[in-house]
């Protein structure tokens, strides 16, 4: 079975609460787009209206594999539209304080699953029934991860063990899937003449972080926060949500039975889902909470929630004050916590036969979700399969 073999199969709506449209500094907007990221179209934009990056706030980033529909603003914005191809912008008004992902309600999606067999699309439909009565855990997808190593390695945790060159050596050489034929060069030339730093400034006089190692050659902490500050928390963010993952499979297998789970694959671990819930237990997950593993978190003793946390730290074998990350002041894992569970509202499903593949079925899922929760991972727990993720 696929899902985004078209953009059009795979559609996003953002559902944004902006401020009060009228008067104010900034210029808000709302951009459609297909085929290309959101970091891709800003830039665009930027280029044709000849803005300054840091005027431009954007809420939240959307598929390139998709059509979508989100908003941003630009602090004295132009009051007009914009056309380029797969890319249009409405001006919308102005508001006083800039557009960001607090103002995001949440997402509308529309996704085609295509090239089920018969057998497929009934078990599917079975699926829809459970997840409109159960909803979903809120795990995080794999779009989360493109920074994991294949190998599922996780640049943060060589971080957490004070092993900044390896973790700096992990950062700018690992290969990925899907990479460009000039990042896989540079790459080439890293591993190649790892520690020359000489030689590897001349060959890439545009690295920062190389021309910072030429100057500075033993100075890892230094040459670490040399790196571009999304990318840093990009890495960060990733590792966070992997063990946020790991808290709440852990919290479901320890209280519900083996016969009530069902596993979803996915990229780096299979995720346990449940399949029945009592209804105690279904409000226990409503309320649950779990924070991101932090330094700045504090969690008392008996928080119910605490086996579970210091159970991932165990498993990784770091401890909760390794998160601070000494003589890093650019680096720092956010605080915060996430809601455990998810319930899609408007879930609806169309089943026909595919118009793109013979003798096949498709399915058109329609729903809505709370800002920041992954439709692909609804789709994988209707379909119980791994349909595969894109990242931007």
């Amino acid at each position: 079975m696929h899902i985004k073999q078209r953009p059009a199969d795979f559609k996003v709506e953002e559902i944004a609460t902006p401020q009060t449209i009228g008067s104010g500094d900034y210029s808000l907007y709302r951009l459609e787009k297909q085929g290309r990221t959101t970091h891709d179209a800003m830039a665009i934009i930027r280029e044709r209206w000849k803005i300054d990056a840091r005027r431009v706030s954007v809420g939240g980033l959307k598929d390139r594999h998709a059509e979508t529909t989100q908003h941003f603003s630009i602090y004295r914005g132009p009051q007009r539209k914009l056309t380029h191809p797969n890319l249009q912008v409405e001006w919308l008004g102005q508001i006083a304080e800039p557009f960001t992902s607090e103002q995001i309600a949440g997402n509308r999606f529309r996704i085609v699953v295509r090239a089920m067999l018969n057998l497929e699309a009934e078990a599917a439909l079975s699926g829809v029934e459970e997840v409109r009565r159960l909803g979903v855990p809120n795990y995080f997808d794999d779009q989360r991860f493109g920074s994991a190593t294949p190998s599922g390695e996780f640049f943060p945790k060589l971080l957490l063990l004070d092993k900044y060159d390896l973790a700096l050596h992990l950062a700018l050489t690992a290969p990925y899937d899907h990479e460009r034929p000039d990042v896989k060069q540079e790459k080439k030339f890293l591993r190649q003449h790892w520690g020359n730093w000489e030689v590897l400034r001349d060959l890439l006089p545009r690295n920062r972080v190389i021309r910072f190692l030429a100057h500075h050659p033993d100075d890892w902490a230094g040459a670490l926060q040399q790196l571009p500050t999304e990318l840093r928390s990009l890495y960060l963010s990733a590792y966070q949500s992997h063990l946020w993952n790991r808290m709440l499979a852990g919290w479901l297998t320890t209280n519900l039975a083996k016969r009530e789970l069902v596993y979803v694959p996915c990229r780096l671990q299979d995720l346990p889902m449940p399949k029945s819930l009592l209804n105690e237990t279904s409000q226990e997950l409503s309320d649950l909470r779990l924070p991101l593993h932090s330094a700045r978190i504090k969690i008392a003793d008996d928080d119910p929630v605490k086996p579970y946390f210091d159970r991932v730290l165990d498993e990784e074998e770091v401890t909760q004050s390794m998160f601070k990350l000494r003589g890093l002041r650019k680096l720092f894992f956010s605080k915060g916590d996430r809601a455990a569970w998810c319930m899609p509202k408007e879930l609806k499903v169309r089943d026909d036969s595919d118009d793109l593949h013979r003798g096949k079925q498709k399915l058109t899922l329609s729903f809505t979700l709370p800002r920041g929760s992954y439709a692909t991972l609804v789709v994988k727990r209707i379909t119980r399969a791994d349909i595969g993720t894109q990242e931007e």
